[in-house]
């Protein structure tokens, strides 16, 4: 019989290139998820009944431990980028992360990869960044033979990154941003999902491995190749952080106020304060190169999923073609 994985948050945006890769290499796949019915999609990467949503909270131990019955494996990709209801980053990204890790010791699975990210530290101003690093030190204090991976941004068709703020530049002259200076290490989602594949097959050995493309690119010149790549001419504006700091306060303070019927997915404080520091692989970090993977280039990739936030979608290069024949 094949084997069996658990990945929690496997509909997510990494989860489900993870789900697709070990369905292809015919392992059976349990997407541990808070809402199923809404992880459907993820069914046709595999045959029938090879791939199924099952419903999970990380937050409990009882159904952390019914989604891991049977595993051979368990990928843990979740996360969460601003605080919503209970699903604080505490209670996610550090008791989640030490709960997932704990049961699959008492399990005995024989394999664990937990997603973090680079700039996991535990005096980081950035409440995100220090639970992602508890989340670690949980996951290695009950599990010390783990698999971690830390990715810089994450790009890829279904990213929140660039399909964002390509998104705003269709409505507006100005790109608006903080941390222009901040530097990045994009990395292509499949190759954080081979990673994690890999991991699950005990091709990696156990430690932390940090994730980063071939490139270094401040967040000002990140916007300067998307706007290149999507043909607008924007002015991209890097706020002062006092200014960014000031106005994340004001939209989470929304949040409060509505007592969550609004989601500050814009800009927090915390996003803010995170920015503070690069976002790239540290000098001596053990990634990519030990594995032997050449990561994807952002150039290779972002054409491919932006080209529907050019001003004549996918015609626009044709349009362009078109404007220089010779009038006969």
């Amino acid at each position: 019989m094949s084997k069996l994985v658990t990945i929690y948050g496997g509909s997510g945006f990494v989860g489900r290139y993870i789900a697709r890769r070990m369905a292809k290499d015919g392992w059976r796949i349990r997407v541990a998820v808070r809402r199923p019915n809404e992880a459907l999609f993820v069914k046709p990467y595999g045959a029938v009944g090879q791939v199924e949503p099952v419903f999970c909270n990380i937050r409990d131990d009882a159904s952390v431990r019914a989604a891991m019955q049977g595993a051979d494996a368990v990928i843990n990709c979740v996360g969460i980028l601003v605080n919503e209801g209970k699903n604080k980053f505490g209670a996610v990204q550090a008791e989640g992360a030490g709960r997932v890790a704990r049961i699959a010791a008492e399990m005995n699975v024989p394999k664990l990869v937990q997603i973090s990210a680079i700039g996991a530290d535990p005096d980081s101003p950035s409440e995100y960044a220090r639970t992602k690093a508890a989340g670690e030190k949980a996951v290695l204090e009950a599990y010390p033979q783990a698999v971690i991976l830390r990715p810089s941004i994450i790009f890829g068709n279904e990213d929140g990154f660039f399909n964002k703020f390509a998104s705003m530049a269709r409505f507006t002259p100005i790109l608006p941003i903080t941390g222009g200076k901040t530097k990045f290490q994009p990395v292509f989602v499949d190759d954080v999902a081979k990673v994690a594949v890999m991991g699950a097959d005990g091709k990696v050995a156990p430690g932390i491995y940090e994730l980063g493309g071939p490139d270094v690119e401040t967040f000002h010149d990140l916007m300067k190749q998307m706007l290149a790549v999507i043909h607008r001419r924007r002015l991209v504006l890097s706020l002062p952080r006092w200014i960014a700091s000031i106005m994340g306060g004001v939209f989470d303070l929304g949040q409060a106020v509505t007592g969550g019927l609004f989601t500050n997915r814009i800009l927090t404080r915390d996003q803010v304060k995170n920015l503070q520091a690069d976002n790239v692989v540290s000098e001596g970090a053990k990634g990519f190169s030990d594995l032997g993977i050449h990561p994807m280039a952002m150039e290779a990739v972002m054409p491919g999923y932006l080209w529907r936030f050019r001003p004549g979608g996918q015609y626009d290069d044709i349009k362009a073609s078109a404007k220089n024949l010779r009038k006969t």
